[in-house]
Protein backbone atom coordinates (compact mmCIF):
# COMPACT_ATOMS: atom_id res chain seq x y z
CA UNK A 1 0.00 0.00 0.00
CA UNK A 2 1.22 3.56 -0.81
CA UNK A 3 0.13 6.60 0.73
CA UNK A 4 0.05 9.97 -1.36
CA UNK A 5 0.77 13.00 0.35
CA UNK A 6 -0.04 15.91 -2.29
CA UNK A 7 0.13 19.86 -2.45
CA UNK A 8 -1.46 20.45 -5.54
CA UNK A 9 -0.19 23.83 -6.83
CA UNK A 10 -3.92 25.71 -6.12
CA UNK A 11 -3.71 25.11 -2.75
CA UNK A 12 -0.16 26.38 -2.25
CA UNK A 13 2.95 24.66 -0.95
CA UNK A 14 2.29 23.93 2.87
CA UNK A 15 4.85 21.48 3.11
CA UNK A 16 7.64 25.03 3.78
CA UNK A 17 5.20 24.68 6.94
CA UNK A 18 5.88 21.46 7.86
CA UNK A 19 2.56 20.04 5.97
CA UNK A 20 0.68 18.58 3.37
CA UNK A 21 -2.41 19.73 2.16
CA UNK A 22 -3.86 16.13 1.30
CA UNK A 23 -3.27 12.88 2.18
CA UNK A 24 -5.10 9.75 0.86
CA UNK A 25 -4.64 6.70 2.37
CA UNK A 26 -5.30 3.17 0.30
CA UNK A 27 -8.59 1.32 1.83
CA UNK A 28 -7.87 -1.81 3.85
CA UNK A 29 -5.22 0.39 6.07
CA UNK A 30 -5.38 0.22 9.60
CA UNK A 31 -6.25 3.66 10.84
CA UNK A 32 -5.11 3.97 15.08
CA UNK A 33 -6.13 7.45 16.33
CA UNK A 34 -4.13 8.69 19.18
CA UNK A 35 -5.86 11.11 21.73
CA UNK A 36 -4.32 14.55 22.67
CA UNK A 37 -0.93 15.05 23.80
CA UNK A 38 0.30 17.23 25.75
CA UNK A 39 3.08 18.88 27.43
CA UNK A 40 2.85 16.94 30.40
CA UNK A 41 6.20 15.47 31.46
CA UNK A 42 5.98 11.88 33.16
CA UNK A 43 5.31 13.56 36.52
CA UNK A 44 2.58 15.76 35.53
CA UNK A 45 4.55 18.80 35.28
CA UNK A 46 4.46 21.45 32.63
CA UNK A 47 6.80 24.51 31.47
CA UNK A 48 6.18 27.29 29.22
CA UNK A 49 4.96 26.80 25.93
CA UNK A 50 8.11 25.86 24.33
CA UNK A 51 8.92 23.08 26.79
CA UNK A 52 5.19 21.88 26.56
CA UNK A 53 5.23 21.81 22.81
CA UNK A 54 8.53 19.86 22.99
CA UNK A 55 7.11 17.33 25.37
CA UNK A 56 4.05 16.87 23.47
CA UNK A 57 6.05 15.62 20.68
CA UNK A 58 7.67 13.48 22.55
CA UNK A 59 4.95 11.74 24.70
CA UNK A 60 3.30 11.62 20.73
CA UNK A 61 6.51 9.80 19.90
CA UNK A 62 5.89 7.45 23.16
CA UNK A 63 2.08 6.89 22.03
CA UNK A 64 3.33 5.66 18.35
CA UNK A 65 5.98 3.63 19.68
CA UNK A 66 3.28 1.47 21.58
CA UNK A 67 1.38 0.83 18.79
CA UNK A 68 4.15 -0.44 16.86
CA UNK A 69 4.26 2.80 14.47
CA UNK A 70 6.60 5.41 13.79
CA UNK A 71 6.57 9.12 12.79
CA UNK A 72 6.04 8.30 9.56
CA UNK A 73 2.78 6.54 10.01
CA UNK A 74 1.51 9.29 10.92
CA UNK A 75 -1.22 10.81 7.90
CA UNK A 76 -2.98 13.82 10.35
CA UNK A 77 -2.26 16.10 13.40
CA UNK A 78 -4.46 18.36 14.86
CA UNK A 79 -2.84 20.88 17.42
CA UNK A 80 -4.48 22.74 19.78
CA UNK A 81 -2.38 26.56 21.03
CA UNK A 82 -3.23 28.49 23.81
CA UNK A 83 -3.35 31.87 23.73
CA UNK A 84 -1.58 31.58 19.66
CA UNK A 85 0.47 34.17 18.09
CA UNK A 86 2.85 34.39 15.25
CA UNK A 87 5.96 33.63 17.77
CA UNK A 88 4.41 30.50 18.89
CA UNK A 89 3.29 29.79 15.00
CA UNK A 90 7.01 29.70 14.20
CA UNK A 91 7.64 27.41 17.42
CA UNK A 92 5.61 25.03 15.67
CA UNK A 93 5.90 25.28 12.12
CA UNK A 94 9.91 24.87 13.02
CA UNK A 95 8.80 21.84 15.56
CA UNK A 96 7.15 19.98 13.07
CA UNK A 97 9.49 20.50 10.07
CA UNK A 98 12.35 18.60 12.37
CA UNK A 99 9.92 16.60 14.09
CA UNK A 100 9.17 14.76 10.45
CA UNK A 101 11.62 16.43 7.73
CA UNK A 102 10.41 15.30 5.33
CA UNK A 103 7.12 12.92 5.64
CA UNK A 104 4.49 15.99 6.22
CA UNK A 105 1.36 14.56 7.39
CA UNK A 106 -1.98 16.53 6.89
CA UNK A 107 -2.39 19.29 10.12
CA UNK A 108 -4.98 21.87 11.79
CA UNK A 109 -4.21 24.09 13.97
CA UNK A 110 -6.63 25.60 15.96
CA UNK A 111 -5.89 28.21 18.51
CA UNK A 112 -7.94 28.16 21.77
CA UNK A 113 -8.16 30.16 25.04
CA UNK A 114 -8.33 27.58 27.24
CA UNK A 115 -7.73 23.70 27.69
CA UNK A 116 -8.93 20.93 30.29
CA UNK A 117 -6.39 22.88 33.09
CA UNK A 118 -4.82 26.06 33.23
CA UNK A 119 -1.58 24.72 32.90
CA UNK A 120 -2.14 23.44 29.63
CA UNK A 121 -0.64 25.76 26.63
CA UNK A 122 -0.10 22.75 23.72
CA UNK A 123 -2.01 20.20 22.86
CA UNK A 124 -1.50 17.30 19.86
CA UNK A 125 -3.63 14.11 18.38
CA UNK A 126 -2.83 12.01 15.59
CA UNK A 127 -3.73 9.92 13.00
CA UNK A 128 -1.61 6.90 12.11
CA UNK A 129 -1.50 4.22 9.67
CA UNK A 130 -0.30 1.03 11.17
CA UNK A 131 0.49 -2.40 9.21
CA UNK A 132 0.92 -0.12 6.27
CA UNK A 133 3.38 -2.28 3.69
Amino acid sequence: MVIEFINPSELGDSSKYGYTQIVVVPSGSNLVYIAGQTGADENGNYGNFNEQLQQAFINLDKALKVIGATREDVVKITILSVDHNQDKLGLISAKRKSFWSNHKPASTLIPVPRLASDEMLFEIDAVAVVGNS
